[in-house]
């Protein structure tokens, strides 16, 4: 399965799925404008790597802002690795935030209220 990779600026954020390399990473900022056409590829990439994921699959979030239209984006990837989860795979989410960034914080203590999948809120000490 070939990794998608999308490298960030200051509207996208840096995607990785990287299926052999068991990197799963979302970073940097999220405010695109057309949020659905620029998570399309990630949803499908997902859907295929759904029919045969790694036995850990390890998906890190270390978004510094995003905006309302991403954060339904966002809510989506994490829906989708809750469906890997569901069909009994190992599937963990790590939701990292900077230190003292309560806002961040918040969002992922709601994005891990609304799912059913590990999930780990982390501050981070040196992102």
């Amino acid at each position: 399965m070939y990794p998608l990779v999308f490298e960030g600026n200051s509207v996208k954020p840096k995607v990785i799925l990287d299926k052999k390399s068991g990197e799963f990473i979302f970073s940097g900022v999220s405010m695109c404008e057309d949020a659905l056409a620029f998570y399309k590829p990630i949803f499908d990439w997902i859907k295929q790597y759904a029919l045969d994921p790694n036995p850990k699959t390890e998906v890190h979030f270390k978004l510094t802002y995003f905006n309302t239209a991403s954060s339904k984006m966002i809510l989506d990837v994490m829906l989708r690795f809750e469906e890997i989860y569901n069909m009994g795979n190992d599937v963990c989410i790590f939701w990292h935030y900077p230190p003292d960034d309560e806002d961040l914080e918040e969002a992922g203590e709601i994005y891990k209220s609304r799912l059913e999948i590990p999930f780990n809120v982390i501050e981070n000490e040196d992102d």
